[in-house]
């Protein structure tokens, strides 16, 4: 049996099933190994698992993409139409026509490498996401497998307990001589022992189980990033250099453009507003990976170590 499946089965129903208290008369040996090894394999594992989430939930691709978007934000509102505009005799003879197309051709280059560098960046995201994807998944799966195993066992413990302070009442009620008394108060010790392991044991699960939901959202989130930016995004650039490579290289020519301009500013116009929105996801993603990384971190800083 694969390790991963042999430690999410360890607490199943059946096996805590076998778990049934000593009889009253010889508790202490049972209950001390109880409440020193309760779901001590299954804390680990989830530690474990931790540390793996650790190392996927923050994309290693994300940064770069961020400040591609960002360049090519701050780069788009500096293409100035204006320097196209039809000229007259005196601007075409003194040269101020060829000057400002070379201008506007300068411009145009500009953002075309921006856009050019955010594609190469984008497709390193597309393929982390890829690869990412299933890996992460598996991890998560045996995490929600791994606390709620935990939970079982907080289940039963908790019985238990209720099971033996029922018993410890009577004992006390019964005890004649100091060596029972002794015997009581030592096994409630015990309880208390077990109470305290079960409380961090809640926490545990309580911080395991915030874990898939927010890693899977991050997933979506970033699948989503990672195809806006692959498809509908490198079209709209693509699309957009092509109308506007015609206006640079008749501007750097020194020549009237022969294509109207409503088109390719409404292009351009509309690529800021898309780039806008990019960034915008591409932040709310980044802060959703600092609060996963919140979230995993948190595991480890459970204070509940090997029995």
């Amino acid at each position: 049996m694969a390790e991963t499946d042999r430690t999410a089965s360890l607490m199943s129903p059946a096996r805590l099933a076998q778990l049934k208290p000593k009889p009253a008369t010889t508790p202490a040996a049972w209950l001390t190994q109880m409440a020193a090894d309760a779901g001590h394999l299954h804390v680990n594992r989830i530690l474990e698992l931790g540390e793996v989430l650790k190392e996927q939930a923050a994309s290693t691709e994300l940064p770069a993409v961020a400040s591609g978007l960002e360049q090519l934000a701050a780069a788009l509102p500096a293409l100035d139409f204006s320097l196209l505009e039809p000229r007259g005799w005196w601007a075409r003879t003194s040269g101020k026509g060829r000057s400002s197309g070379a201008e506007f051709a300068a411009q145009f280059e500009r953002i075309a490498q921006a856009g050019q560098s955010l594609s190469g960046v984008a497709q390193a995201l597309v393929r982390e996401q890829q690869a990412d994807a299933a890996p992460a998944e598996h991890a998560l799966v045996e995490l929600e497998a791994e606390y709620r195993a935990v939970e079982m066992i907080i289940d039963q413990g908790a019985r238990w307990l209720q099971d033996m302070r029922s018993q410890l009442k009577a004992r006390q009620a019964a005890a004649s001589d100091l060596q029972e008394q002794q015997a009581v108060l030592e096994d409630s010790q015990r309880c208390d022992i077990l109470v305290t392991r079960l409380k961090l044991l809640r926490a545990l699960c309580s911080a395991a189980s915030q874990v898939p939901g927010q890693a899977r959202a991050n997933a979506e989130r970033r699948a989503a990033l990672a195809q806006t930016l692959q498809q509908s995004l490198a079209g709209e650039i693509k699309d957009w250099h092509r109308r506007l490579s015609t206006l640079a290289a008749a501007a750097t020519a020194g020549k009237a453009p022969t294509l109207k301009l409503e088109g390719s500013i409404d292009a351009h116009q509309e690529l800021q507003v898309n780039v806008g929105k990019a960034v915008t996801a591409c932040e709310q993603l980044l802060a959703q990976e600092q609060a996963l990384a919140r979230s995993i971190a948190a595991l480890g800083r459970q204070p509940v170590s090997p029995g």
